[in-house]
């Protein structure tokens, strides 16, 4: 049975202002409090992202709730190897700096999820990404960025560790080859709550105006 609407959905502009809230108060949270999460949250927080869209209907997410603490302590150690390549790399004002910055919630936050994108996606037929088959990528990235919004609606953070290496994480986690790494996610409940972006906060970067990122033709 297919539901139709006689009309569609009408957001208001308190639901309209609300959702500008959600944007400005989500935050790439790096400390977390150690309390679980409530059983099913992280499930059903997947669910919703699996609502993202991809390219020709492809769905090409696929999650690894990694919950063994020996897995996890090789993806700490795969961060911990990366991260002083990081720093090493800096320049000398760059490295003080980058040395006090707290990158990654691994060893706080009570959920652990990889996101794969699925490089030999059968659905969706191929539409869309001949030309561009990284779009399976950006797809999962939605994803990734859909189910950020969900969790902080209920007040949960999350945290995304790039400073891992690929090849390393999809071997410890024994995902199939196929699998490309997109990102790990730290997902608990926040320790402090923000509207200004760590980074930002510890000066290493700053927002731009919206107008500068812009070009016309």
């Amino acid at each position: 049975m297919t539901l139709t609407l006689d009309r569609p959905p009408f957001f208001d502009p308190a639901l309209r202002d609300g959702l500008r809230d959600l944007l400005t108060w989500r935050r790439d949270v790096r400390a977390f409090r150690p309390d679980p999460l409530p059983e099913g949250t992280i499930e059903r927080l997947i669910a919703t992202a699996c609502l993202a869209p991809s390219v020709g209907l492809s769905e090409p997410w696929r999650f690894v709730v990694v919950a063994d603490a020996s897995t996890r302590q090789a993806v700490r150690a795969n961060y911990e190897a990366c991260n002083a390549a990081a720093l090493a790399a800096q320049d000398g004002s760059r490295r003080a700096l980058y040395a006090k910055l707290k990158l990654a919630g691994l060893d706080q936050a009570p959920v652990h999820v990889a996101a794969f994108a699925e490089g030999d996606c059968e659905q969706g037929h191929g539409l869309g990404r001949q030309t561009m088959p990284t779009a399976l990528d950006y797809s999962v990235a939605i994803a990734i960025h859909t189910l950020w919004l969900a969790a902080r609606l209920e007040g949960i953070g999350l945290g995304w560790v790039s400073i891992l290496d690929p090849d390393a994480v999809t071997a410890t986690l024994d995902a199939p080859p196929s699998w490309r790494f997109i990102g790990y996610l730290c997902i608990g409940y926040p320790a402090e709550e923000h509207d200004v972006p760590a980074l930002q906060r510890a000066g290493w970067d700053a927002r731009r105006a919206p107008a500068c990122r812009i070009l016309y033709r």
